[in-house]
């Protein structure tokens, strides 16, 4: 029997984001510390498998409402339902006759929750890759981050950008620029200039993140679109800004600049800042982390930050203070 396991990887934004909806330019970086995998077998049913996470049965009401608190209303279930259709009508569209063998597919994850790690888009793209090795479908890379993101906001309605997608696709650090004019059309999938770095560019950093008090992505996205769309300036620029942030980000990471590339990180948080209404338990995250010395942002929408930080003394301090508020300090495995 045929088994099949893939796996996508938890991301962190470095610079840039939020602007990666907005045809701005972000940084991104895998984490290798965290992953969600899916493993695929021929079966004689298009069997989907319940996960821990895709829970159906409670103690009591209050554990039902508490678990709706933590992790929101859904699980990965519609995620893999909602791949497994696209990826039917990609090859629909693309002419390509699928064998009519059946399969089980079922997921585990260890990306902490709603804490903006990119964990619903890592088991999209972990169940692409599955689908594409069992039915022997050749998806080029750079079609799959859109090809991810149209599960998210098309089948299933969450705002979301391109960012997690590219990193999740294609591992490692990159550079991404969605700015319109790089913009072009490959399978009838718009794509952008997605920009491979090398990991050792980096100095040292440091992700801490606090899974207690999350709230789901698409909640946190829920107010600046329409801002945006509405021409509020304040926003607008702060778009800009944060893609001028990556722009000399990405300098700072070819000059070897940390000292430069980590003032640019406090620079995209306050921007932030400047725009979102914030949970004053993440902008604790944040100073406290900068109290030790060490620089920070959000990594994604929330409840997790990155930094950079000098030598292991600090790392040290910083995880402690951390613990202090609830938060785990890692170092990111980028590589």
């Amino acid at each position: 029997m045929i088994i099949i396991r893939k796996q996508a990887f938890a991301r962190a934004g470095l610079l840039g984001n939020p602007s990666d909806g907005y045809n701005g330019k972000t940084i991104s970086v895998i984490l290798r510390n965290f992953q969600a995998t899916v493993v695929l077998y021929e079966w004689d049913s298009v069997d989907i498998v319940l996960a821990e996470n895709d829970r159906a049965r409670f103690r009591s009401i209050y554990d039902l409402a508490r678990d709706v608190q933590l992790h929101g209303y859904y699980g990965g279930i519609r995620l893999i339902k909602a791949t497994i259709k696209r990826f039917v009508e990609y090859c629909q569209a693309k002419g390509l006759k699928l064998h009519d063998r059946n399969f089980s597919v079922r997921y585990e994850t260890n990306i902490p929750r709603q804490v903006g790690l990119a964990g619903s888009s890592s088991i999209i793209v972990a169940t692409l890759r599955c689908l594409m090795e069992f039915y022997e479908v050749k998806i080029p890379l750079e079609v799959q981050p859109t090809l991810v993101l149209s599960v998210e906001t098309d089948e299933l309605g969450i705002s979301a950008g391109l960012q997690d997608r590219v990193i999740q696709c294609y591992e490692s650090m990159v550079y991404m620029d969605f700015d319109q004019r790089v913009e072009r059309v490959v399978d009838g999938f718009t794509c952008y200039a997605y920009e491979r770095m090398e990991p050792s560019l980096l100095p040292p950093i440091y992700v801490s993140y606090h899974n207690a008090l999350s709230e789901p992505t698409e909640a946190f996205h829920n107010d600046i679109r329409g801002r945006y769309e509405c021409g509020e300036s304040l926003v607008v620029n702060a778009m800009q800004h944060f893609a001028l942030l990556a722009d000399q980000g990405r300098t700072s990471l070819l000059n070897r600049d940390s000292q430069q590339l980590s003032a640019l990180i406090d620079e995209n948080f306050d921007t932030r800042r400047s725009i979102y209404n914030l949970p004053a338990w993440q902008i604790k995250m944040v100073e406290t982390a900068r109290e030790c010395g060490a620089s920070a942002k959000f990594a994604g929408s929330g409840g997790a930050i990155i930094g950079i930080y000098r030598d292991e003394a600090m790392f040290e301090k910083l995880s402690a203070a951390m613990a202090k508020i609830g938060s785990l300090t890692i170092k990111p495995i980028v590589e």
